[in-house]
């Protein structure tokens, strides 16, 4: 099976000031279609880096990721959103959704930017929250709803495209331990059912539980990989 997501000798360096600090330091993995991957490290290790790298949201120093046979180095910054909206969902730490809108509004925006017309929108954006839990909670906004809640509609709007990947950034990190078993369930469920890949990173071994395959960042490099539970 080839796989849908592939990082080669990925190299990333920042300038602070007068030093050069290296984050990745070739970095080689793959990933195949339907695969939940976790990448296991503390702060610091690099794993949010790569993460970011892997969506298309920052560039390597060297080395390229291939998704799908797309590398992405060669689709220019004015492509690139529209590369990423077709295939990437994303789920951060701190949800970030818009604090003016709604639940519902917050979860159909990617549709705006694709053109879909309003009562599409509306439609799909109700029946995902309502497979979230949150039929009840649609026109509530992100200040009137609990840390589980909020992550509820950040997952939803990261599913709303029906991306083939989904990255996850430490999406229980906010969380209590009662809440982050539901919202991995519930995370890991849905992907599952509807054929998604999902790469989370975390710091938390409980977490990284819920993956296929774990595969530990240490300083910028990546150990090898073990099943999950």
């Amino acid at each position: 099976m080839e796989p849908i997501i592939k990082a080669e000798n990925i190299i990333k360096k920042y300038r602070l000031g007068n030093q050069v600090v290296s984050v990745l330091n070739g970095i080689d993995l793959k990933i195949y279609p339907g695969e939940i991957l976790v990448i296991l490290g503390t702060s610091g290790s690099g794993k949010t880096t790569f993460l970011n790298l892997a969506a298309g949201l920052e560039r390597p120093t060297r080395g390229n990721i291939v998704i799908e046979g797309n590398n992405l180095n060669k689709i220019s910054e004015k492509n690139m959103a529209a590369f990423r909206r077709k295939y990437i969902g994303f789920v951060f730490q701190l949800y970030n959704l818009l604090p003016s809108l709604t639940a519902l509004e917050n979860v159909v925006l990617p549709l705006v930017f694709e053109g879909i017309p309003s009562r599409e929108r509306e439609k799909r954006g109700r029946d995902l929250l309502k497979q979230m839990g949150l039929g009840d909670r649609l026109r509530h906004k992100p200040g009137e709803l609990s840390g589980g809640q909020r992550q509820r509609v950040s997952i939803a709007r990261a599913l709303i495209n029906n991306p083939r990947i989904i990255f996850a950034d430490e999406p229980t990190g906010n969380l209590d331990s009662k809440t982050t078993e539901e919202i991995l369930k519930l995370l890991t469920a849905t992907v599952r059912e509807k054929g998604q890949t999902l790469l989370m990173v975390t710091h938390d071994t409980e977490v990284a539980g819920y993956g296929d395959r774990i595969v530990e960042m240490v300083d910028g490099k990546i150990f090898n990989g073990k099943a999950g539970g």
